[in-house]
């Protein structure tokens, strides 16, 4: 029992992560549903993975990061509305905002390697999930705070950068923490992971924005999506070279992994075009987009009440 509750913990994940993109943008109740609908079609998709392909239970779950960007963005691609620009900065965090933020990522920070290797078997191989994924962070975040310093016109620390930089190198090893043998590996995904998460915004969101017409308002696909597709491909890379001499016989479970990376994408960007499709029903009340990103909307302030 304590097993499937575990495994039900770190599949919501998904949820979470998809959240980020299209927060401000969806109401209470289309939040519930997208919650319900892509947290049922993770599973599914978990489930062809272990029972059909036979990959590893510990692996299954690693796609979460992956299946919550794509989920998210495609549900994203439906709510943004060509009008949607930057220009009221109501989606722009506070002071206040970024130290719940930097408290909140404080804890993942800590508590990642505890994610990595939780459902790994084996003690040494659980010892290495650990290891190898605090080498990453702890990578990921130098670079973060490198690279936000670097890029910023006065030399100043930008918050965001730090919020998800610092944890990009724990997505990037979640596939691979556990068969990793050598630091210097761990550590280069995390520098690579921290530099995606970093530049990733000034490109890629970008183009998501203008090109695709896709708002992701927190950067998942950078903070997420990227550094998982890393993660999964170096994990199939480290597979093939650890058996390379045995390759005949190992390399089918290899392209099984490459197959499961597949389905879990393809499952996720199906159940995230229908859910954007239910979403945008008249029954679902979507917000306008004068009230996007605007908390008053659905959260009683009292500071704001008139006579206040």
């Amino acid at each position: 029992m304590s097993g499937r509750i575990l495994t039900a913990s770190m599949s919501v994940v998904a949820v979470l992560i998809s959240a980020g993109a299209v927060l401000g943008k969806a109401n209470p109740f289309q939040l519930i549903c997208m919650a319900m609908v892509e947290t049922t079609a993770f599973c599914a998709s978990r489930w062809t993975n272990v029972y059909i392909l036979e990959i590893e239970e510990h692996v299954s779950l690693m796609h979460v990061h992956i299946f919550g960007t794509f989920f998210g963005l495609m549900v994203s691609w439906w709510l943004t509305q060509p009008s949607l620009r930057r220009e009221t900065g109501k989606e722009d965090s506070d002071v206040t905002s970024d130290l719940f933020s930097m408290l909140g990522t404080l804890f993942l920070w800590m508590f990642w390697p505890s994610f990595n290797s939780v459902l790994v078997d084996g003690v040494v191989e659980k010892r290495n999930a650990i290891h190898n994924t605090y080498y990453a962070i702890a990578v990921s975040a130098v670079i973060a705070f490198a690279l936000s310093a670097l890029t910023n016109k006065n030399g100043k620390l930008q918050m965001t950068h730090i919020h998800g930089a610092t944890l990009a190198g724990g997505v990037a090893l979640g596939f691979s923490a556990h068969i990793i043998q050598s630091p210097w590996i761990a550590m280069v995904l995390g520098f690579l992971a921290g530099v995606m998460a970093v530049l990733g915004p000034y490109f890629v969101k970008m183009c998501l924005n203008s090109a695709v017409k896709m708002y992701d308002t927190c950067g998942i696909h950078c903070m997420f999506g990227m550094p998982g597709l890393l993660g999964a491909i170096a994990y199939v890379i480290l597979f093939v070279i650890y058996n390379w001499n045995n390759l005949p016989a190992r390399g089918y479970p290899a392209l099984i992994e490459v197959g499961s990376l597949s389905i879990t994408i393809l499952v996720a960007v199906i159940a995230g075009f229908i859910t954007g499709i239910l979403l945008k029903l008249n029954i679902c009340k979507a917000p306008p987009v004068s009230k996007y990103f605007d908390d008053q909307v659905y959260w009683e302030f009292p500071h704001l009440a008139v006579g206040f």
